[in-house]
């Protein structure tokens, strides 16, 4: 939230024509009081104030959509910087930050790349894509096979030359293996989207597959995170406590910011800062903390000394060394290659990023004052991100792409509903990957730091994947054997095989690879015995909260004139489209007859329809995508 008050006149046309949500989940207009439905009266003094100030088809002004596509990028900023720090472990360059400025800046690039395409032709919803920790986890399941081990020189930094063509062949074979399995991963990505098969998948999966799947990716990071807090557990906790200071304790104070505007002039705005950057907030504030400690020596300067990794010089002259542009391009690290065992661990990671992928987009329509997605909608953007997962693949950023929760949640807090900012986000972040020096200043954020935001993230990611349970029954034993075995089978099994790598021995080398891969992914293992168990073993679909995922999928007739200006194509492709009777075949066009359409009489009133004539929708899927 910007101010409680507009900040140009533009903001009372916007009240005006923009529908106002009742549905959304932050605001509940009635209670029940001894069994009548009556208006709560505090609510309902809040009621303009949290009406849209612009609506997913609306244009705010050209400067508000600068600093608000910021916002969104800031606030992915930690998820986004997560996904090449970590796979630099895996990649042997935890001493080469100048490769590493290199993936943050290919990241950064494909990320505002991908979320122009959703915003434009996938979704068409204000939604950010970015990298995920679905594909991290197979990723570093891949890595951790005893033929992709890292050599032991390259874990010394005196003994690494990052420029020697031996270091260079080393990370990039390894990279090339998983561009390759992306690329060939996200394929299967884009046929369920584009020819509607997500619908057919989405009917057997719910709660009790979707709970240990998202957990599992949480907890199977807990090494990753206690690694790096591990290097100074000082600085580790002191940066967690500031992200939860600011996150949870401060996150309704509301800080005076000076802004100007034409009719005001200069006059003060509150901005709830702390919950839109808690996360950037505590890392600028602990890595300025360790630059100062650094600056005075209080942090040792022997490299083998406990506490030196805190220092912010440990990287070198790194931003000196970054050019000033860089441009990241499709093949940079060589040709990519395909491994059997990488493809099948990442289509695990692939079906988990989809079925997240699907509750943001309902969320992200409740937020931004939008109707339910049409099917169409949805087959176009899991397509799309299919297709993002692609160019990620192909760029070489080591991950693929999808949709951020984080960035839906945004919506909430400033009431702009408007694409247009998230594709001056997108612009944003392409911009700032052509800037090589910028990217590599993140490279300077010491370990320890980066353990402490790890410690938050990977928690709320463990507790959001839990999350999703209370839309099963969870006082039945079926649900809480089938939650419980598939928890403690996505930790066990694949603790035993990382520490039993020769066990699997078919006598056939590409299954071995195989079944090493997805039996050494927590996050398929789990879901696996989920995705069986509830499936097979008897429940009512009310027990097993499938009748709760039912419920976000069900039409409302009345906003299908709405729905249009949403989601049709852009440039009148829409039109042009549906002039012809095959269209109505292709499962991510959309198509609509004239008892389908609602009038433009009835269309105007949509902005009167009452909370109780909607149907009451939740999301089942309450995803942190990093």
């Amino acid at each position: 939230r910007i101010s409680d008050k507009p900040v140009t006149s533009a903001v009372h046309l916007a009240d005006q024509t923009c529908p106002t949500r009742t549905d959304v989940p932050f605001v509940s207009q009635y209670q029940q009081v001894n069994g009548v439905r009556k208006k709560d009266v505090d609510v309902s003094r809040e009621d303009g104030r949290n009406k849209l100030a612009y609506c997913v088809t609306d244009i705010p002004p050209w400067y508000l959509c600068i600093f608000l596509g910021t916002q969104h990028y800031l606030t992915a900023f930690g998820g986004i910087i997560a996904v090449p720090l970590i796979l630099s472990q895996g990649l042997c360059l935890q001493h080469d930050s100048l490769t590493q400025s290199h993936l943050i800046s290919t990241i950064f690039f494909v990320s505002g790349l991908c979320t122009l395409l959703q915003v434009t032709f996938g979704v068409r919803l204000p939604i950010l894509q970015g990298g995920t920790f679905t594909l991290l986890l197979p990723t570093m399941a891949l890595l951790s096979m005893p033929e992709w081990a890292c050599p032991a020189w390259t874990q010394n930094a005196s003994l690494v030359n990052a420029s020697s063509p031996e270091f260079i062949h080393v990370w990039q074979s390894r990279m090339q293996t998983i561009q390759g399995s992306i690329m060939v991963g996200s394929m299967f990505q884009v046929l369920v989207g584009f020819s509607g098969l997500i619908g057919i998948f989405m009917r057997f999966i719910g709660p009790l597959t979707i709970a240990p799947t998202i957990s599992l990716i949480g907890l199977s990071l807990y090494d990753s995170a206690g690694r790096s807090s591990g290097t100074h557990w000082g600085i580790s906790v002191m940066t967690a406590a500031l992200i939860v200071l600011f996150s949870q304790y401060l996150r309704h104070v509301a800080v005076p910011f000076p802004t100007y505007s034409k009719e005001k002039k200069l006059h003060t705005s509150w901005l709830y800062i702390f919950q839109i950057f808690p996360v950037l907030l505590g890392i600028t504030l602990s890595w300025l903390i360790c630059h100062l400690l650094t600056v005075c020596n209080v942090l040792p300067s022997n490299p083998t000394a406990y506490g030196y990794m805190a220092r912010t010089d440990t990287k070198g002259d790194v931003i000196g060394q970054a050019p000033l542009f860089f441009f990241p391009y499709p093949g940079q690290w060589g040709v990519p290659s395909v491994s059997l065992a990488g493809v099948l661990g990442i289509l695990a990671g692939v079906i988990s990023s989809m079925i997240e992928s699907v509750g943001d987009y309902h969320a992200c329509a409740r937020l931004a004052g939008a109707p339910p997605p049409p099917r169409h909608a949805i087959n176009r953007g899991i397509g799309v991100e299919g297709l993002g997962c692609l160019l990620a693949g192909a760029w070489g950023t080591g991950n693929g792409t999808t949709s951020y929760s984080e960035n839906v949640g945004a919506l909430g807090i400033t009431r702009v509903g408007s694409r247009m900012v998230i594709v001056a986000g997108g612009f944003l972040m392409m911009i700032n990957g052509l800037f090589g020096k910028i990217c590599a200043i993140f490279t300077t954020i010491p370990i320890p730091v980066i353990g402490g935001m790890f410690l938050v993230m990977f928690g709320v990611i463990t507790a959001a994947g839990v999350s999703n349970l209370q839309y099963a029954d969870m006082n039945s034993s079926r649900n809480i054997f089938i939650f419980g075995f598939s928890m403690f089978c996505g930790l066990v099994i694949p603790n035993w095989i990382t520490k039993n790598p020769t066990a699997i021995a078919t006598g056939i080398v590409e299954l071995d690879q195989v079944l090493q891969v997805l039996l050494t992914t927590s996050m398929f293992v789990g879901g696996f015995m989920g995705f069986l168990f509830d499936n097979t073993i008897p429940g009512t679909k009310r027990e097993r909260g499938i009748t709760a995922w039912n419920k976000v999928h069900e039409d409302d007739p009345i906003t299908t004139m709405e729905s249009r200006k949403v989601y049709d194509l852009p440039f009148n492709l829409t039109e042009r489209f549906t002039s012809s009777s095959w269209v109505r075949y292709i499962p991510f066009c959309p198509s609509y007859t004239s008892s389908e359409l609602v009038s433009p009489e009835n269309s105007d009133s949509l902005s009167s329809i009452r909370e109780d004539e909607r149907p009451n929708v939740t999301p089942i899927i309450i995803s942190v995508s990093p």
